[in-house]
């Protein structure tokens, strides 16, 4: 609609009691992701805040959330800051705030450690007052592997030692063994584990179920 304003920025928020998970979610931004599958990311992350079952899920314990992009070495970019959800109407916000989202990132190489590395900082900027999430989760999105920076199974495993869980959604419109990749060197933690997609409906399927298994599982509780 012209002349419509954009969704304004929700307040900082601050998590009086624990919330069940805090969630960075970054997306892959880097030379073999087009304006068009960049988008593609976002549009199913709004689509997967949408839906009924992740609302419901967000009412087992909450979720902070912070969307984030990557690149190369130390280009993570947050895109939307952490954000309190607990709520339909929580998570539909989110998602209109996502589809309002300056595009137009332009990325180059693709560093998967140095993201979870600038992931890892974000933890420390989440607005927590008394007690911190049960649980901490990075949430890795790629069509490729990391091909610059820091090796992501150093990183992964720096994020373990911090008690931070490193998940993973591979889209396999390149490489097809990517989802093994993801397997053997990104992915850690307690209950790590990876999805794969191959288009849009796929990808949001995907990655609805991955939160929802992020929100509802218990911190010494394996989600696979």
């Amino acid at each position: 609609m012209v002349g419509a304003e954009p969704p304004k920025p929700a307040a900082a928020p601050t998590a009086a009691s624990s919330t069940a998970v805090a969630l960075v979610l970054a997306l892959d931004g880097s030379a073999s992701i087009t304006q068009g599958d960049l988008e593609f990311q976002l549009q199913g992350h709004a689509a997967a805040f949408r839906d009924p079952s992740v609302a419901e899920a967000l009412s087992t314990g909450g979720a902070l959330v912070t969307l984030t992009v990557y690149s190369g070495p130390h280009t993570l970019k947050t895109l939307l800051p952490w954000t309190l959800l607990k709520t339909a109407e929580d998570a539909a916000r989110f998602a209109d705030r996502i589809d309002a989202t300056p595009r137009g990132f332009q990325g180059d190489s693709t560093a998967i450690g140095g993201a979870v590395v600038d992931a890892l900082a974000l933890f420390d900027q989440a607005p927590v007052r008394r007690a911190a999430p049960a649980r901490r989760v990075i949430d890795l999105v790629s069509n490729g592997f990391s091909n610059s920076g820091l090796d992501p199974q150093i990183a992964r495993d720096r994020a373990a030692a911090r008690g931070v869980t490193v998940n993973g959604l591979a889209i396999l419109d390149e490489f097809s063994w990517l989802e093994d990749y993801f397997e053997e060197n990104v992915i850690g933690g307690a209950g790590a584990f990876v999805r794969s997609a191959m288009d849009r409906d796929s990808f949001i399927e995907a990655l609805r179920q991955k939160l929802i298994l992020e929100m509802v599982a218990r911190p010494s509780q394996s989600i696979l």
